[in-house]
């Protein structure tokens, strides 16, 4: 494993809020080809209940994610992405348990999140657990996830 150094911060302002929708729009529409209007929504924005985390490398943004509540007690994890360059060097492990910690803090008792199958191993080792069929979102079939967070 390749040990960088990154920054992974809540995103607090609108310059932190587009660096982080520039990583999504690089690995979600450009790479993975899913289409501006599905991947860019009502929850990116600073003003709601939806935290954003972007991380840099750098000083480049290099990676994304986002948590909004799901229902009482339980958060949901969306768009996670990282940069292809960025892949495989531990930087979705650290966003994720960023965001875990986050979670923990705002009281959410568990953690949803619907994963690309091939990301599916990833979240697994993480402690997240499939329930549920397969199902299709913007055309990659996906599997919802669940992961306890109650200490």
């Amino acid at each position: 494993m390749n040990l960088q150094t990154y920054q992974i911060q809540r995103a607090t302002t609108e310059q932190e809020l587009a660096d982080a929708l520039s990583v999504r729009r690089v690995v979600f529409i450009e790479e993975q080809e899913v289409p501006e209007e599905l991947e860019i929504d009502e929850h990116d924005t600073l003003d709601g209940g939806t935290i954003h985390f972007v991380a840099y490398h750098d000083g480049k943004p290099v990676g994304a994610s986002r948590i909004r509540t799901y229902s009482p007690g339980v958060g949901k994890i969306e768009r996670v992405a990282v940069a292809k360059t960025e892949r495989g060097t531990g930087l979705g492990r650290q966003i994720m348990l960023a965001m875990e910690e986050l979670a923990k803090q705002h009281g959410y008792d568990s953690l949803k999140l619907n994963a690309q199958t091939q990301a599916q191993r990833f979240y697994e080792k993480l402690g997240y657990e499939p329930f549920g069929d397969l199902f299709d979102d913007a055309g990659i079939e996906h599997i919802a996830m669940v992961k306890s967070i109650r200490e």
